[in-house]
């Protein structure tokens, strides 16, 4: 009996994370308009410009879903964006691109020392990468330096067979 209502318990819980998460009020902010800041960013670090139709090509959309997502990340402030002349992310805008690529960078090393194989680590970082708390995050870096500095400890991980 004790035993069932171990379960019972941990069931309850997790029915109840389930409704916290479900319940808590939701922010204008969407993960795809994370995915548009990520692209956006990565676009201008490697050819110092983003364009719509360079987005739309990226993130394989059509160009007027590009321009109205584009309009809103403006509208809420987080690039400018002058129809037909380009855009740049606003300090707002670069705050958040740069922790979602962290998030995003954290992860694909975690997964990465763990030994999963790059492709499969970059489809479940872009399934996770918006949904981390900041503090989860923290203790993963954290957890990740810790990992690192003991080389013996990955080598005997690799090695394991559970």
């Amino acid at each position: 009996m004790l035993k069932q209502n171990k379960i019972s318990a941990k069931i309850g819980e997790r029915l109840e994370s389930i409704k916290k998460a479900h319940s808590q009020k939701n922010t204008k902010f969407t993960t795809r308009m994370e995915d548009y800041l990520e692209v956006i960013s990565e676009l201008v670090e490697l050819k110092g410009y983003a364009t719509p139709m360079d987005i739309s090509n990226y993130m394989s959309v059509r160009p007027p879903s590009v321009t109205k997502m584009l309009k809103r990340l403006g509208d809420d402030g987080y690039l400018e964006y002058t129809k037909y002349h380009g855009l740049n992310l606003n300090p707002k805008g670069k705050n958040l691109a740069n922790e979602i690529r962290q998030k995003h960078s954290d992860l694909l090393e975690f997964f990465e020392i763990i030994g999963v194989n790059s492709s499969i680590a970059n489809q479940d970082v872009e399934g996770i990468e918006h949904h981390m708390n900041p503090k989860t995050m923290k203790q993963l870096r954290k957890f990740i330096t810790f990992l690192k500095s003991k080389p013996d400890l990955l080598i005997r991980f690799n090695q394991t067979d559970f």
